[in-house]
């Protein structure tokens, strides 16, 4: 029995456009709505609210050289993306940006050595306490990979994209989360062991984890069907 990362589901007034702009960003394979990257898709899924907050996940992207991270920045402006201010100050050696719908993303300064040899996504970023990165730890097997003070990250054994959580203080929660994580459960004792770590179900494969994140699972039987 296993719980999978497969997607995050990601909300967008123009899906396919989303698609695009990573795809093109990340030199990745789109599929309509879908980008697959190393490890798990980056799914868009529509909605009729635009952003109006900073949203509580953001993908870090990684950079070789100085020479390097200057292209990919030039890449998201180019594709349609924005510079944008959340606070970073002028000494920052990370590029923050947004999306063609104002999605926050970080372009990382080349040598950092803590995403070192995780691939073009080197973190999902995510708002959260120390608890939910244990949660999450639990539920998908990864091992923590960083543990210091109220921060945590994990990272699967295979290598890849990490998971971060930054700790307190939080986000103030005052719209729908528009980047969720979608995971897979191969049995429904996965289910059960979900609740038994802290989880909330909401009914229809939504769930809550334990700082009030939504999340999804998909049963593994359903995958690739209609019925999900």
């Amino acid at each position: 029995m296993a719980i999978t990362l497969t997607a995050l589901r990601w909300f967008a007034l123009a899906p396919d456009a989303q698609a695009r702009f990573w795809a093109g960003l990340l030199g990745m394979t789109q599929d309509g709505a879908t980008v697959y990257v190393p490890g798990f898709a980056l799914r868009f899924v529509p909605t009729d609210r635009p952003k109006t907050v900073q949203a509580r996940i953001h993908l870090d992207l990684t950079s070789s050289s100085a020479e390097d991270q200057q292209a990919r920045v030039a890449r998201v402006l180019q594709l349609g993306g924005k510079h944008v201010d959340i606070g970073q100050g002028p000494d920052a050696k990370h590029v923050v940006l947004a999306d063609p719908e104002g999605h926050e993303l970080c372009v990382i300064e080349p040598g950092n050595r803590f995403l070192a040899d995780t691939g073009a996504i080197g973190a999902v970023n995510c708002d959260g306490t120390y608890d939910l990165g244990i949660f999450w730890s639990r539920v998908l097997d990864w091992q923590l990979v960083w543990d210091a003070g109220e921060e945590t990250a994990v990272q699967s054994p295979a290598g890849g994209t990490k998971l971060t959580w930054s700790g307190p203080p939080l986000m103030t929660r005052d719209s729908p989360d528009r980047i969720r994580f979608e995971v897979t459960a191969e049995a429904a004792a996965d289910v059960v062991r979900l609740l038994d770590l802290g989880a909330t179900h909401l009914g229809e494969g939504r769930f809550l984890d334990p700082d009030g994140n939504d999340f999804h699972v998909t049963p593994a039987w359903l995958v690739g069907t209609d019925a999900q």
